[in-house]
């Protein structure tokens, strides 16, 4: 994230978030639809326009960018609300059959970071890229809209259900 703490806010982001140990959470909708409401309060709250995003098993791909918000504090904000909102959800809601062990997993990489009190869901980097032109912005919308094919998920991008590359996903993307 320190990279987005100088960033001019001016600029879209690719971002990546993923989680701790690649752990596959967002294959349960429940999950997902935290990151949806999510991206949307930031939307209506905070500016945030995201231009492509998917969420995949194991992590986020999105390209986003606040005029009036600086990205460093959104990103901060989301993944802070998201991960207590997932874990809130796991200890919980009936119906993860993995409960033991995701507490298990996100525990004991908490053991690890000081800052943890219990638990850790995301990784600390987010790998921001600034799209710096046109030809790069269109590079990372193309690679996120296939990231669900590439990884041998489906044969056709438009059919991921937590997708921009989805005519009818819930979040739409914006104009950019």
């Amino acid at each position: 994230m320190s990279e987005l703490r100088k960033a001019n806010t001016d600029q879209a982001y690719f971002i990546t978030l993923s989680v701790v140990g690649w752990i596959d959470i967002f294959s349960r909708s429940r999950y997902a639809d935290i990151i949806i409401n999510s991206f949307e309060f930031c939307r209506k709250n905070k500016s945030l326009e995201i231009f492509a995003y998917v969420i995949m098993p194991s992590h986020i791909h999105f390209i986003g960018r606040s005029l009036q918000s600086n990205m460093a504090n959104i990103l901060r904000d989301v993944k802070a609300f998201t991960a207590k909102q997932i874990l809130f959800s796991i200890e919980n809601e009936n119906g993860e059959s993995r409960k033991e062990w995701l507490l298990h997993m996100f525990k004991y990489y908490a053991k690890y970071k000081q800052q943890n009190e219990k638990y850790q869901f995301w990784q600390k980097t987010n790998h921001p890229t600034e799209m710096l032109n046109h030809k790069i912005l269109i590079q990372k919308i193309d690679y996120i809209h296939n990231n669900p094919v590439a990884a041998g998920l489906l044969t056709r991008a438009e059919t991921w259900a937590y997708s921009s590359a989805n005519p009818f996903s819930v979040l739409k993307a914006d104009v950019y």
